[in-house]
């Protein structure tokens, strides 16, 4: 008796099934634009929103411009959002906006291309050119609707991103310091200390700061002791000024011993180069000495041998 029911029950839902399909299938193939139009927000009231992406694909070329089309290109653009279509989704809302900005629902439409953009942003790690697609919509949102209820949750978004941001940039400064350790360092000393800069500048409040500062000290340092004779001079003085920032910036840093340490050792190495500029500067001296007395003399020989000619 129970299986007689079960096959009973399954029957009936499967000819519910059917009878559904077909249709929908006829409704594909209507020319009836009312009815297609009715049909469209039926099935987007009962959130079956790829069958209502279909008939509003088919309806909206023919109603666009009626009064009918407002709403239904709404519908439109929600039903790509609520199918996780999000770069799609924010185009029908920016266009939605757009074409009704005096609508009621304009406000909304323009915070959820926003949105839709904010939630197809990738994670740190990948291509962040669309997550500023998106701050650049949020920051229009924010200009355009600065008494929106959504105005807190666009600021929040958009901290959102930045930190996203952030986070790629300490990334992308972290390998050029793993470069350096490599074979053949080379220039990756100079895009390291460059990196640091640039960081501090676009991130001045962030919490890595203080341990890239540190690796600007430390990394200037090996690309100072690094450098051909006549540069070493003004990148170890680069150095003491990195460090002296640091410590002025961050006096109970954790990485203060290792600063100073790093600091100490700039200290020796440019009185080292001191000495021996010192002593490259007598010996250069010296030997332009000797050179100028020798010319000296050619010039009394050369000068004594014309006088015993005449």
């Amino acid at each position: 008796m129970k299986n007689r029911i079960h096959i009973l029950l399954s029957t009936v839902a499967l000819l519910v099934v059917l009878g559904s399909c077909g249709e929908f299938y006829k409704l594909e193939k209507s020319t009836n634009w009312d009815e297609l139009y009715d049909a469209a927000n039926r099935y987007y009231d009962k959130k079956e929103f790829n069958k209502a992406i279909i008939l509003y694909d088919r309806v909206l070329p023919v109603i666009r411009g009626s009064g009918k089309a407002e709403m239904a290109e709404f519908n439109y653009a929600y039903s790509h959002f609520r199918t996780k279509r999000y770069i799609e989704a924010a185009g029908y809302f920016k266009t939605f906006f757009d074409t009704y900005n005096r609508s009621p629902l304009a406000e909304e439409a323009l915070f959820m291309n926003a949105y839709s953009l904010y939630l197809d942003s990738p994670d740190y790690n990948l291509d962040q050119r669309s997550s500023r697609d998106a701050v650049n919509a949020i920051q229009l949102f924010m200009n355009r609707f600065p008494e929106s209820d959504s105005y807190e949750r666009a600021l929040g978004m958009i901290d959102d991103l930045q930190k996203r941001f952030e986070e790629k940039a300490f990334q992308e400064s972290k390998m050029y310091y793993r470069l350096t350790d490599g074979l053949f360092p080379g220039e990756f000393y100079r895009a390291c200390i460059i990196n640091f800069q640039n960081f501090a500048k676009s991130y001045p409040d962030s919490k890595y700061n203080e341990e890239l500062g540190f690796k600007l000290v430390e990394v200037s340092l090996a690309f100072a002791e690094r450098s051909v004779f006549g540069k070493k001079e003004e990148r170890l003085k680069d150095t003491l000024t990195f460090g002296e920032n640091f410590l002025k910036k961050y006096p109970d840093s954790s990485y203060g011993k290792r600063v100073t340490n790093l600091m100490s050792k700039t200290q020796t190495e440019l009185e080292s180069y001191y000495k021996l500029k010192d002593d490259y500067e007598q010996r250069t001296a010296e030997a332009r000495r000797l050179i100028e007395e020798e010319e000296a003399r050619n010039r009394e020989a050369a000068d004594a041998l014309k006088n015993a000619e005449n």
